[in-house]
């Protein structure tokens, strides 16, 4: 009786081993996997969800439009939108666990090409009428006339009107890496 006791206490220890080794095993896996999680796949997955976001000009609320190389872009509950660049989130609230898919194949170097500088030119094509959060608390509105490799032209005209010869009071030429965000809408 006392071997069979014996055998069944080893063998509950060999099961318990087990189990402690998949469980190890899963968790490591578990953290590997979110270590290839990128903070665009995070946004790609809060789908229509509200997110909150710290930036250096305030919080900025909405639902994920795009999310791009360095950027994203949510529709406020104001019906505006906001570009941000991801360089000035200073934090998150709203993702939860799941991450959208990662692209692969053409998707990821459509992705990849899809830079900040992409995103301010479609708004430079749209014309529409922008408020630009900068560094330092400053904020310039005005529409976005043109798009540099690191930098955009703000042409400066009364709220309502288009910006022609006679409206437009001045440009301000904004390096991109002092944008927090830009306001549309």
């Amino acid at each position: 009786m006392r071997w069979d006791e014996l055998f069944a206490d080893l063998e509950a220890q060999l099961v318990e081993a087990d189990a402690a080794d998949v469980r190890a095993e899963v968790s490591d896996r578990t953290r590997r996997e979110a270590a290839q999680v990128t903070l665009v796949a995070r946004l790609r997955g809060v789908g229509a969800s509200p997110v909150t976001l710290g930036t250096l000009a305030g919080e900025v609320a909405g639902g994920v439009v795009a999310a791009g190389n360095g950027w994203l872009l949510l529709r406020e509950d104001s019906g505006g939108e906001a570009l941000v660049p991801l360089s000035r989130v200073l934090w998150l609230r709203g993702l939860g666990r799941q991450s959208g898919p990662e692209p692969g194949g053409a998707a990821a170097r459509l992705e990849a090409r899809l830079t900040l500088g992409h995103a301010l030119r479609a708004l430079a094509r749209d014309r529409a009428p922008v408020r630009v959060a900068l560094e330092g608390g400053a904020v310039v509105a005005g529409t976005l006339a043109r798009v540099g490799a690191d930098w955009v032209d703000v042409v400066e005209h009364p709220a309502g009107e288009s910006p022609r010869r006679g409206t437009v009071s001045a440009t301000r030429t904004v390096p991109t890496a002092s944008l927090v965000l830009v306001r549309s809408g």
